[in-house]
């Protein structure tokens, strides 16, 4: 009998623990939600967004094919924060299923050829577990050219 008390309070502390981290999640995409809204009214910049709360703005749709998950892409990108501090620059080539799923789910909008900018709430880039000049749980701003897709 207390095996089963056991395993039922076990259970009970677990769900309630991935219930508080559901939680902790839709609280910050709100939080960055909002962050994202105040960037886009400051710099007079309209985006549209998805349901995961990734959004993206299409300067130059481009004319080549789209990638897909599965694809290898090589990309010219600029990492930025919202408060304009550059994280990271350049062109790399990489699949798309080994990078943060803000770009797994962005990269995919654009044609070879194309441009604009993937404006990703935490939870879809680095989250609470940022890295090297970027804090925890940070919006993070891609100006991206897709240059192949194989």
């Amino acid at each position: 009998m207390k095996k089963i008390l056991l395993f039922i309070l076990a259970v009970s502390f677990g769900l309630t623990a991935c219930n508080k981290d559901e939680n902790d999640a839709e609280a910050q995409l709100a939080i960055d939600r909002e962050i994202i809204e105040n960037y886009l009214a400051d710099n007079g910049l309209t985006a549209q967004h998805t349901d995961s709360g990734l959004y993206y703005i299409i300067d130059n749709q481009g004319t080549g094919i789209k990638p897909s998950i599965s694809s290898y892409v090589t990309v010219n990108y600029t990492g930025k924060l919202v408060d304009g501090t550059v994280f990271d620059s350049g062109t790399a080539s990489f699949s798309l299923t080994n990078v943060i799923a803000g770009w797994q789910e962005g990269i995919p909008l654009f044609n070879v050829g194309g441009t604009g900018k993937l404006i990703i709430p935490s939870g879809l880039g680095y989250g609470t577990g940022a890295v090297s000049i970027i804090p925890p749980n940070s919006v993070l701003i891609f100006d991206i050219y897709l240059i192949s897709v194989r």
